[in-house]
């Protein structure tokens, strides 16, 4: 999807005597007219979450080929130089040569000083350029870098600007990485301003560039800063007009599509830990020292009721034991892949007051909230960087965000009130049932105007981008009309047992159109609402991954369906209930 954006002047950093204004160029091709204006309390905790923001916005974990083109090239030429030497340096040819050369070399000697004499010309030239207008070249030797990176791997042209949202309660950023593996949103509360005036609510995108990170490294505990995003743009006090700055870049509907995904996903239930910041110093330290070359590369938890929590990390054998205690009823063995990518949060280390890591799975993301206080940072991990948010598993099915619903009431209300819990929707619509409203915010989330907070657990509105996303991009695709038909099936042959390790094992065998089933498809959900083993016997599941990281349809069905029965209290240990059962014991 091809988007233009419109900014009055780069953004930029303006110190002006003590003070330091931190200019954000929103996008004026919106319609919402954001604008800010506050003083900070805490810069430097601002200036290092935005920092690390910004390493989430360039990191691209994936694996890059070795470019051998050049040696390639140069071996083709060394070989016909050396091929040509030895044809040329015949013993009969020498002496003719030798004159030859001792003829260039004087000419070459007095090229030298020829040289010699331009350059110390160029070099007086030079210092006199940089004493009267040091910066007269700057935006064009950047624009001929990023043509050169344009050209070398397109790939790296898509460095997205920021989304910022101005809510009444908070400020946040939101972010994804180049491979789009990696969601970053940092959360600043109002209360961490001293406001200069009142905020206009709304969405924009930001110029976040390279060299204003590098102004935003200066802040130090000295420096008053005052975060400002202005639609008319900055300048220094001179004559210099804001230079007009236009983007048009080509979205990747992956992009577009994480987004949606990742607010699912934060929507699911899952199993919480309360790290200090020395428990994530350790893992991050083991980290950086220790980088394994070969499989297994996971992180192993190890979860025992009142006990430590323990970390085994694969391929080298090691447990580390953290101050963390599992406060949990039931033993749980948990695997995390692209553990490396947690290294993006180091820079909070000295600064969270706790970080709180969000577990929904096997084969399923992690988050990573850290409190710092009047700020919050929460950061997405897809389960492997081969992995992003929208291949593999559909979480907006699994959350139950699937069809239209009353998506139209929903966003009238979100649009009104800005954020809502699903309890306050849902008592704002009363009319409406709860499927439908979860529709309807799963709508809001897949056309990019609304994100889940998962602080706070509510529903956010923000429009991702300046123009109505097209129709292919938020329709229903065919997995969730295949979920939609066999969640038609699934109680015709549903069973289930419950364990004495407190687990739920839901069965189902869906029948199309004969009396042999299709597929015998199985579901494990312990006491907490995750997932613990799934199976199905249909070819697209056993092509595939084989674990939660590329269901199929059936299971998909199957844990719609068995979810609303996870209340179920008073069943008997290992008796097979059948639907019927179950519907008397609910009635």
């Amino acid at each position: 999807m091809k988007v233009g954006y419109q900014y009055a002047s780069p953004s930029q950093c303006i110190q002006e005597g003590g003070q330091t204004t931190l200019g954000l160029s929103p996008d004026l091709s919106r319609d919402e007219k954001v604008s800010f204006c506050g003083k900070l309390k805490h810069p430097l905790q601002f200036r290092d979450a935005m920092l690390m923001l910004r390493e989430i916005v360039v990191s691209d974990t994936r694996q890059k080929p070795k470019e051998r083109t050049d040696y390639f090239q140069w071996l083709d030429t060394e070989i016909e130089r050396r091929v040509k030497a030895h044809k040329e340096y015949m013993p009969q040819v020498r002496e003719g040569l030798q004159e030859q050369m001792d003829s260039c070399d004087m000419e070459l000697s007095q090229k030298k000083n020829e040289i010699a004499h331009l350059q110390q010309i160029q070099r007086n030239l030079q210092k006199q350029l940089d004493e009267y207008d040091a910066w007269k070249d700057y935006y064009k030797i950047e624009r001929d870098f990023w043509k050169f990176i344009k050209n070398r791997d397109y790939s790296l042209w898509f460095v997205l600007d920021p989304v910022i949202t101005v809510h009444k309660d908070q400020v946040s950023f939101e972010a994804f990485s180049l491979d789009e593996s990696i969601y970053g949103c940092l959360s600043v509360a109002m209360d961490e301003f001293e406001l200069l005036q009142k905020p206009s609510l709304g969405t924009t995108n930001i110029d976040f560039s390279a060299k204003l990170e590098k102004e935003m490294q200066r802040f130090r505990s000295y420096t008053d800063v005052t975060l400002s995003v202005n639609p008319e743009g900055f300048t220094v006090d001179s004559d210099v007009v804001p230079e007009y700055v236009e983007k048009k870049i080509d979205l990747p509907e992956t992009w577009i599509k994480g987004f949606n995904q990742v607010s699912s996903a934060a929507a699911l239930s899952g199993l919480t830990l309360t790290l200090s910041p020395a428990d994530l110093y350790d893992i991050c330290a083991f980290l950086r020292k220790h980088k394994a070359k070969s499989s297994p590369r996971y992180m192993k938890w190890i979860l025992e009721p009142q006990q430590r929590v323990q970390v085994v990390f694969e391929p080298f054998g090691t447990v580390l034991t953290l101050n963390a205690v599992y406060t949990g009823a039931q033993r749980r063995e948990e695997k995390i892949w692209g553990r490396r990518r947690w290294l993006v949060a180091e820079k909070l280390i000295p600064l969270a007051k706790a970080f709180y890591v969000r577990i929904l799975g096997f084969g399923m993301p992690q988050f990573i909230r850290a409190d710092l206080g009047t700020m919050q940072m929460t950061i997405g991990f897809s389960s492997w960087s081969a992995n992003d948010w929208v291949k593999g598993t559909a979480f907006n099915i699994m959350a139950g965000f699937t069809g239209q619903g009353c998506y139209a009431d929903v966003y009238r209300l979100l649009k009104d009130r800005r954020c809502l819990t699903m309890e306050e929707i849902h008592a704002c619509l009363p009319n409406e049932s709860i499927d439908q409203i979860k529709a309807g915010v799963g709508m809001l989330f897949r056309r990019g105007e609304g994100y889940f907070d998962l602080e706070h657990g509510c529903v956010r509105f923000r429009h991702l981008i300046n123009a109505p996303l097209p129709k292919m991009l938020y329709e229903v695709s065919p997995i969730e009309t295949a979920v939609a038909k066999y969640s038609k099936l699934t109680f015709d042959n549903m069973k289930i047992r419950y364990t004495p390790k407190h687990e739920f094992v839901f069965t189902t065998s869906y029948l199309e159109g004969g009396s042999l089933p299709t597929s015998e498809t199985e579901l494990v959900i312990d006491q907490d609402g995750q997932i613990t083993r799934i199976n199905c016997s249909c070819k697209a599941f056993k092509r595939g991954a084989r674990n939660l990281s590329e269901p199929c349809a059936h299971i998909l069905a199957l844990y719609v369906a068995s979810y609303k029965l996870l209340k179920l209290k008073n069943l008997e240990f290992d008796k097979e209930y059948k639907i019927n059962d179950i519907m008397e014991m609910l009635l």
